[in-house]
């Protein structure tokens, strides 16, 4: 049976951008394969966001920016334990851009993250110190939107944190799975997927949309 989408639900897209695609500094393994599919996904649907990571060229979370550091340690910092990455998405860069392939002229919104220096931000929500909000809630109660299906890179970090922020701003959410690939890096998937699931957030595959 084919899920009906109606114009209260939102595709919200999730970093799909250069730097974490295949070749990209922080490439997820076949991140391009989910391109075209976000793409006739959004053709189901009259209102789609974009997140897009922004850094500045010293954030914090870059490994390059602490000395005997390498990508994938952690760091404390004022809010938590910090995973330090290679540098990526800098703003104006190329790896920042939204990928090329993707064809969805009618999204409304690009909302930013990660510009920030000293705070990451996973979610599209809120940033990592669990209290500076994007406006993305507030956006989406103005819209008087109902469901938020989310897709895009990577399942275990910003696509994830990005959906239980959002069932717990309120919304229905759920995750297109196969619209979204993961980085899997010391069971994070799996660890990502049990939050999700306690956090009311369900799971569809594209098919049941698209028929």
């Amino acid at each position: 049976m084919t899920l009906q989408i109606s114009p209260r639900d939102v595709l919200v897209v999730v970093d799909v951008q250069h730097d974490f695609l295949p070749g990209g500094s922080l490439g997820v393994a076949a991140g391009d394969e989910i391109v075209p599919l976000i793409n006739a996904l959004a053709k189901k649907f009259s209102h789609v966001v974009f997140t897009q990571d922004w850094h500045p060229a010293d954030h914090i979370s870059f490994a390059s920016q602490h000395p005997g550091k390498a990508p994938f340690e952690t760091i404390a910092l004022d809010y938590g334990t910090q995973v330090l990455w290679p540098d990526h998405c800098v703003w104006n860069s190329h790896g920042a851009e939204l990928a090329a392939d993707l064809d969805i002229p009618h999204a409304q919104l690009i909302i930013r993250k990660g510009y920030n220096r000293a705070i990451d931000s996973y979610s599209g929500f809120q940033e990592a110190d669990r209290e500076t909000l994007t406006g993305l809630a507030g956006y989406f109660s103005e819209r008087d939107v109902d469901r938020l299906y989310i897709v895009g890179l990577a399942t275990d970090y910003c696509v994830g944190w990005t959906a239980i922020d959002g069932a717990a701003a309120g919304f229905d959410v759920t995750v297109i799975e196969d619209a979204t690939r993961a980085i899997d890096n010391d069971g994070s998937l799996a660890k990502a997927w049990a939050d999700m699931a306690e956090a009311g957030v369900e799971r569809v595959m594209s098919r049941e949309i698209l028929g």
